[in-house]
């Protein structure tokens, strides 16, 4: 693989096709983050509907059209903008900005491989997801509006298209664009998978792999296994849509009309979707744990506390988020037995979560810290993910869950745990690798400014919401006002707006940060955080291949920070051992 004789790229091949994994990892993240602001713009603007339900805003009138007429949002597409930001969040923003990002970017940087296994397959891999944006995009342009059932799309509301406005075309395109997805994130997931096993370069084992491509692999392994149980479910509705099937249909009438469907269930649906669904949480979380281990590492400029158990920690939760899912469904009329071994199940996968706490906390304990914004946004994901966590135990107990099932409580819990902590990990890996991306630096100050606004606000939004949760405020219900008991919390609705519009706005911030350092920002060092793994051994101007000449060679664990008696607080892999190292490894 020594051809360095490259013919002469066009800007196609550059550019669009580019088979090279750093720009398949631009592509990825700057598509994620157009999306991010689509997600983000729909919850402004149904959270201006929840605390002032009745007020008229013209900038709705503009955005929705016939929608919301004279400004004020009408309950369909109230649903429709809940389900769409869901979607886009976790599937196309978190999966694809962490996944399609970093593991693109850094497996064969830290591996010390030339590129990905197959450079055809990962550019399939960016395309497909290319092509799934725009469905999902082009959904929201149908004359009866966008998918309307929530992001998990529950049969009956999504397999009739006659029940809704939203389970028309809109609905349609919502699987098709999901189909694609699916079959992007399997082709990454192969690849990821195929290149940590076969390319690591010389000397690099299993056990000095970086924690963050162990994140990354095991990640790229729940997705194999749990993709394709979504792609079924999604395929059953289509044939039960469009081909007269019953598989999740049974004795239902729609106005006035009893329809012919039998012998379905739509709990079938439910099984088969959050059999991907908990899976499918890890696949958002894990690498962001795996950023943020290998930011607060070289932050803290120390090794990384427990780097065996910090491994175990990850496949025990990946072999765990199998056996889950049942926690979403305690009120769907489960025998009790099985929503006990539900319950247990889950209060186990705590274990390796309160693992990672602890080891982050440990290895931030008497630390030299460095706080850049990449550190604060790490910190600030130990924070979400404790906070987030908390509030599962509760969800977790299913004679507890059934007292908040589908109220501002889930909502808040999950928002908290595997949203922000995701974004955060986002973040924090963008602020980190920003310079191996682009050669350049991220303004600091404007780091700062970003971090600390978004992490007020992000506690702002979902904080309170526990309180709606516990009060039994349902979710998804566009307004409350018909319903007096809830007439005092609306005020809390209104704060919790506020904090989310200024943390919208908050994101300008770094959107501008990001495209003018790019451009404009100051050059970057080939290693600027001192830092001990691979990718920075590579030149900051991105050449095919990722080494010039021969691939390093890897002598030692990726964090020898702060070891006694060395010359510098940093040691990179690819420094030989000494004879006294060798001697106390043994």
């Amino acid at each position: 693989m020594e051809s360095h004789e490259h013919h002469k790229e066009t800007f196609i091949t550059k550019y669009i096709f580019s088979t090279d994994h750093k720009m398949i990892a631009k592509q990825f993240l700057i598509t994620g983050m157009i999306m991010g602001i689509v997600g983000v713009g729909m919850s402004l603007l149904f959270r201006l509907q929840l605390a002032w339900p009745d007020h008229e805003w013209p900038i709705l009138d503009a955005l929705l059209g016939k929608w919301a007429e004279d400004g004020v949002m009408t309950p369909d597409i109230y649903l429709a903008l809940v389900t769409i930001h869901g979607t886009i969040m976790v599937f196309f923003v978190l999966t694809a900005g962490l996944s399609g990002t970093f593991s693109n970017l850094l497996i064969p940087l830290q591996i010390g491989a030339r590129d990905m296994a197959s450079g055809f397959i990962n550019m399939l891999s960016y395309w497909f997801f290319f092509a799934s944006s725009v469905v999902m995009i082009s959904s929201l342009f149908v004359e009866n509006g966008p998918a309307s059932a929530g992001w998990t799309i529950y049969p009956p509301l999504s397999a009739l298209p006659q029940a809704i406005p939203g389970s028309g075309t809109g609905m349609t395109l919502w699987l098709v664009s999901m189909s694609l997805f699916i079959v992007s994130s399997l082709l990454g997931a192969l690849n990821y998978i195929v290149t940590v096993l076969n390319l690591r370069t010389k000397g690099m084992s299993m056990t000095r792999l970086p924690l963050t491509i162990w994140a990354f692999f095991v990640t790229a392994i729940l997705g194999v296994l749990s993709f394709p149980v979504l792609f079924s479910a999604a395929l059953l509705l289509i044939f039960d849509r469009s081909f007269g099937t019953s598989f999740y249909l049974s004795d239902i009438m729609v106005a006035g009309e009893l329809l012919t469907n039998q012998g379905g269930s739509p709990i079938l649906y439910q099984h088969l979707f959050w059999f991907l669904g908990h899976p499918e949480v890890y696949i958002i979380l894990l690498p962001a744990l795996g950023i943020s281990s290998e930011v607060i590492s070289t932050n803290a400029r120390k090794p990384i506390f427990g780097y065996r158990a910090m491994v175990g920690s990850i496949l025990a939760i990946a072999f765990l988020s199998f056996i889950v899912w049942g926690h979403h469904m305690f009120v769907t009329g489960m025998n009790p037995f099985l929503g006990s071994v539900f319950t247990f199940t889950t209060l186990l996968i705590a274990i390796p979560s309160a693992v990672k706490a602890f080891n982050y906390i440990t290895t931030l304990w008497k630390g030299n810290l460095q706080f850049t914004p990449a550190m604060m946004f790490s910190i600030g994901l130990v924070s979400t993910f404790i906070t987030g966590g908390v509030t599962g135990l509760i969800l977790g107990d299913s004679a507890l869950d059934i007292n908040v099932h589908d109220t501002y409580f889930v909502v808040a819990h999950f928002h908290i745990v595997m949203g922000l902590s995701a974004i955060f990990g986002l973040f924090a890996g963008v602020y980190h690798w920003f310079p191996k991306l682009f050669g350049r630096r991220m303004n600091k100050n404007l780091g700062y400014v970003h971090f600390w606004v978004t992490f007020i606000c992000a506690y702002g939004v979902f904080f309170p919401m526990h309180f709606l949760g516990m009060a039994g405020l349902p979710r998804r219900y566009y307004t409350n006002t018909n319903f007096p008991m809830f007439d005092d919390l609306a005020d809390i609705n209104v704060v919790v707006s506020y904090f989310a519009i200024i943390g919208g706005i908050a994101q300008v911030i770094f959107i501008y940060n990001f495209f003018y350092s790019a451009l404009r920002g100051k050059k970057s060092s080939q290693n600027p955080w001192r830092s001990n793994t691979l990718e920075w051994t590579t030149p900051v101007e991105h050449v095919h291949g990722n080494w010039p000449g021969e691939i390093p060679e890897v002598h030692r664990w990726p964090y020898d920070y702060s070891k006694p008696g060395a010359d510098e607080d940093f040691i990179p892999q690819i420094v030989p051992m000494t004879d006294e190292e060798m001697a106390t490894s043994h």
